[in-house]
């Protein structure tokens, strides 16, 4: 399922999170999203930071902060932006326009930011967090697809490389995993995920977030298939 941006009920807050201080120069008597970019970037810090806390038991205080810096700096943001097509729907003035505006990494991130902050004032944090570990999580599932960054974020892949390293090993195959529950309330959510090697179902785990479901699975997995090459469970 593709991620949409959260509807917000509150037209005038949604307006002013994409309007650009060039429009207002150009037009007195409108809001620009500065303060919302303010409260928004908080937000997101927080967010991130308490995402990667609970999915990366393992990592250190300096690997967290590194990883957060990289998910939540201006070029990822503008990214995110690109993504919900944020920049056809700023009001940018005509010269902020004519220079390109609309896609420049600076505009785009601060109108993301803002964004998430008229979020929360429209609808609350359980809201913008449950849409932020959504997106993050579909970030990292992709940068760990891409090899990218693999040192920051071996504490997630270490289980699950070592499950694929004995999977392509003996089975010439490479695990997949699937989500195929969830319960609890949107900001409660509980997910669990399956890890498949082939037809096979090798292994089931639980987590507050998709990728913390998926490590619990791989665990299980390596943990069974360590306990049968020494019999344990043979």
């Amino acid at each position: 399922m593709t991620l949409q941006l959260p509807a917000i009920r509150d037209q005038t807050l949604l307006d002013r999170a994409f309007t650009h201080r060039s429009f207002t120069n150009e037009n007195p008597g409108w809001d620009h999203n500065e303060r919302l970019e303010f409260l928004g970037d908080a937000l997101l810090g927080f967010l991130v930071a308490d995402l990667l806390y609970e999915v990366f038991p393992d990592m250190s205080e300096a690997q967290m902060t590194r990883l957060r810096s990289q998910l939540v700096d201006e070029p990822q943001l503008a990214a995110f932006a690109r993504q919900f097509e944020i920049g056809d729907r700023l009001s940018l003035g005509r010269g902020a326009a004519n220079d390109g505006g609309r896609d420049s990494d600076a505009v785009l991130s601060d109108a993301f930011e803002a964004y998430l902050g008229a979020l929360y004032l429209d609808s609350g944090l359980d809201v913008v967090r449950v849409f932020v570990d959504e997106m993050m999580e579909a970030e990292l599932d992709r940068r760990e697809q891409a090899g990218e960054d693999a040192a920051t974020i071996e504490p997630l892949i270490d289980v699950k490389g070592r499950l694929q390293q004995w999977a392509l090993a003996n089975l010439k195959a490479t695990p997949t995993y699937v989500i195929v529950g969830e319960s609890g309330p949107d900001h409660a959510r509980m997910f669990t995920a399956e890890v498949r090697i082939g037809d096979r179902a090798y292994g089931q785990g639980m987590g507050k977030r998709k990728q913390e479901a998926e490590k619990a699975a791989a665990r299980s997995a390596y943990l069974a298939i360590e306990a049968k090459d020494r019999g344990d469970g043979a």
